[in-house]
């Protein structure tokens, strides 16, 4: 009976840390499943505002059409977002497009005509409500990144994290501040 008590103490301990071993595991996926959703509503956003893009370079072209490189800077800037891997790539991009977005209302601007039109308007409209829930989008998935990054970092976490295959995730930063300091200006 003496060997007993030293083998319920040594149960006890595995139960424990194969409790905590499970917690651990759990809370990981549940946090890298947020990061992976929170990174696929971006993706969303981006390509919402991506798709507006044409509809605006040919609305303004209506009116402008001899600002040939504007619409070509937008349309690169587009084609940069829609083949950005991950939030790296994608930080780039964005800076790109928010200059590019940029120029284009600036040649609006200089066409009251333009401005006077319910399709730009609209158009315009929607590019600011995009920007709205992009920039949302990414203070959540940047959100959901910190949560993650912190548990994997936490000690005895730091320990178990990586063996259990889990490693820490980018966050979305923009590489060039101030291009997106703020959403492109409409006037009406």
């Amino acid at each position: 009976m003496e060997w007993l008590i030293p083998v319920i103490i040594v149960v006890v301990i595995v139960a424990i840390i194969g409790i905590y071993l499970w917690a651990t595991y759990n809370s990981l996926v549940t946090l890298n499943v947020r990061v992976d959703e929170a990174w696929s509503d971006i993706t969303v956003q981006l390509k919402r505002r991506a798709d507006l893009i044409p509809n605006l370079i040919e609305t303004v072209k209506g009116y402008a059409a001899h600002e040939k490189g504007v619409f070509e800077s937008v349309t690169q800037a587009r084609a940069e977002t829609l083949s950005a891997q991950g939030p790296a790539e994608a930080s780039v991009a964005e800076g790109h497009m928010q200059n590019a977005l940029k120029s284009i209302f600036a040649v609006a601007e200089a066409y009251p005509q333009l401005q006077a039109s319910q399709n730009f308007l609209r158009l315009q409209a929607d590019v600011v409500d995009t920007e709205d829930k992009i920039q949302a989008s990414r203070r959540f998935y940047n959100g959901g990144v910190r949560e993650l990054n912190t548990k994997i970092k936490v000690f005895p976490n730091n320990i178990f994290a990586k063996r259990l295959g889990f490693s820490e995730r980018g966050f979305f930063e923009v590489n060039d501040l101030a291009a997106i300091a703020e959403p492109p200006r409409v006037q009406f």
